[in-house]
């Protein structure tokens, strides 16, 4: 793969479309939670909603950003041989979660799999975290160790 010095303006703007995604299912996770309830209790078909709309749009989002990653490449992690081996089993997990838990969610959803909509929270849970402490080094890096990471994110290369 390649390493160019920064993203794409395309790949920035999936970054945060990717993470807004995760916000708003996040943010919406015990709305879908009464809904499931709701349309057990009346023996209706699944439907979508504001939770599984936003799932669908991070699973689709992270797919893209794969294919683009893998065709233009991502600058090459800095630091010491840790640091790098951090970031990169850091990115591993998070793009693993960002295709699992919407995977998940819509198996339970409308495959009618009950019993994996617990592991769908569960690992929903596990992603906001990983997903906070990515966006938390990525501070750190900008203004603690001041190596502009946080401005490869904001501003394409060119």
């Amino acid at each position: 793969m390649s390493h160019p010095n920064g993203y794409s303006a395309t790949q920035i703007t999936l970054h945060w479309l990717t993470a807004l995604g995760v916000i708003v299912a996040f943010f919406t996770h015990d709305a879908m939670l009464e809904t499931v309830k709701t349309v057990r209790d009346a023996g209706g078909d699944p439907i979508p909603t504001v939770h599984t709309i936003a799932g669908f749009l991070v699973f689709v989002l992270v797919l893209v950003r794969l294919w683009l990653r893998r065709r233009r490449g991502a600058p090459a992690p800095q630091g010491t041989a840790l640091e790098k081996k951090a970031v990169e089993l850091g990115h591993g997990l998070l793009y693993l979660l960002l295709v699992a838990v919407p995977l998940m969610g819509a198996i339970s959803w409308f495959g009618g799999v009950e019993n994996l909509g617990g592991i769908h929270g569960l690992a929903g849970k596990g992603l906001m975290i990983v997903a906070l402490g990515h966006a938390a080094m990525a501070i750190w890096h900008q203004y603690g160790k001041k190596d502009g990471t946080l401005t490869r994110m904001m501003r394409p290369d060119k």
